[in-house]
């Protein structure tokens, strides 16, 4: 999403607020700042401000969005494939996916969940295989995804749980890594589906809570006398 001049402004009122109160030297706050008025999209403009406290109503992560995508970029990979005959495997929860992950299920199944998993590389490939058997990968709504698999006698596609919800899906981040899913399933399946960790949903749920101004659950209890 491309940044207002207004949003702009506001990043870099947190930013001198920030070096006056003692939060930022003043070599990294000029940094800043001239990245600030250098930044052309709403992504470039969040890491800025992400460390600091919220003033005057700066520039906030798009909604439906609470990654920090650039920390989560790097490292030794954890697991480079995953391999299922007669079975299952499972890829899941805090893992580093290496920059080429190849996944093969013969008579059987696998699970590939990269909703809070880090990269090695910010271009990944996946690599998805299966015979007589069936795979799922499943990204967060903002990462970019492209997937071009073959399906023979079975499927290879995505699809989304988001569309029953009130907001549009958000766009991918600029900053989020690069992911391909490519392979082929011959009688078989693989389904690569856009969903939201439980946690980010009750992030999303609280923040709509506060904008409407309702009250927590526990706020209802009535005093005994």
């Amino acid at each position: 999403m491309r940044a207002s001049d207004a949003e702009r402004e506001r990043v870099a009122e947190t930013l001198r607020e920030a070096v006056a109160e003692g939060r930022l030297e003043m070599d990294e706050f000029e940094q800043r700042l001239e990245a600030t008025f250098k930044a052309r999209t709403h992504g470039e403009l969040v890491p800025l401000v992400r460390d600091l406290p919220a003033s005057g109503g700066p520039v906030a992560a798009p909604k439906g969005s609470s990654a920090n995508w650039p920390a989560r970029i790097g490292g030794a990979s954890t697991s480079s494939g995953a391999f299922a005959f007669w079975g299952g495997f499972s890829r899941k929860g805090r893992w580093t996916v290496g920059p080429k992950f190849t996944a093969f299920a013969m008579w059987g199944g696998g699970e590939i969940d990269l909703r809070e998993a880090h990269f090695a590389e910010r271009d990944v490939v996946i690599r998805c295989f299966t015979i007589m058997g069936g795979m799922q990968v499943t990204v967060p709504p903002d990462l970019n995804v492209q997937v071009n698999g073959l399906g023979v006698m079975g499927g290879f596609g995505e699809h989304s749980k988001l569309d029953d919800e009130p907001e549009p899906e958000p766009e991918p981040e600029p900053d989020a890594p690069r992911v391909r899913i490519t392979g082929f399933a011959l009688m078989g399946g693989v389904g690569v589906e856009r969903k939201r960790s439980k946690a980010e949903k009750r992030r999303l749920q609280e923040q709509e809570r506060l904008r409407l101004g309702k009250p927590d659950a526990g706020d209802g209890r009535k005093e005994l006398g």
